[in-house]
């Protein structure tokens, strides 16, 4: 239950980083507003979390050459709900779609390999683990 509980909060964390960078790198063309920067967080993952495995399942039966590409798919259709549902999220233009795609999954996947070290070293050196991985 502990494994499940860290591995969402990394998840929701390294969604956050690659927001802000997103946010950051793309401004004015997306933009996510202080106020609803955790609604849109929480959104944002909580639709990954629901179309991760949908998505991942569709692909195996239809479209074998796009499991590689889930992670990517799953990013953007979850900007896209996200910002359906929220105003606070605002993306302006294809390329932006395409760039904040790329930078969230990019810096999500270093926030994922680096938060480990970070957050659950003392958990994982009492455990006899290295600090480099939860599982």
């Amino acid at each position: 239950m502990m494994r499940l509980i860290a591995s969402i909060v990394l998840e929701v964390l390294a969604n956050a980083v690659g927001l802000l960078a997103a946010s950051w790198l793309l401004a004015p063309a997306f933009s996510i507003d202080a106020i609803g920067f955790i609604a849109v967080v929480a959104i944002f993952s909580a639709v990954r979390f629901i179309l991760a495995p949908l998505i991942t399942q569709l692909s195996m039966r239809h479209a074998r050459m796009l499991v590689g590409g889930v992670s990517l798919v799953t990013i953007l259709v979850s900007f896209f709900v996200t910002s359906l549902l929220t105003n606070h999220l605002v993306i302006t233009g294809l390329s932006t779609w395409v760039l904040a795609t790329l930078i969230v999954w990019v810096f999500g996947v270093i926030a994922m390999l680096l938060m480990p070290m970070v957050i659950f070293k003392k958990t994982l050196a009492a455990a006899g683990r290295p600090p480099s991985s939860l599982g």
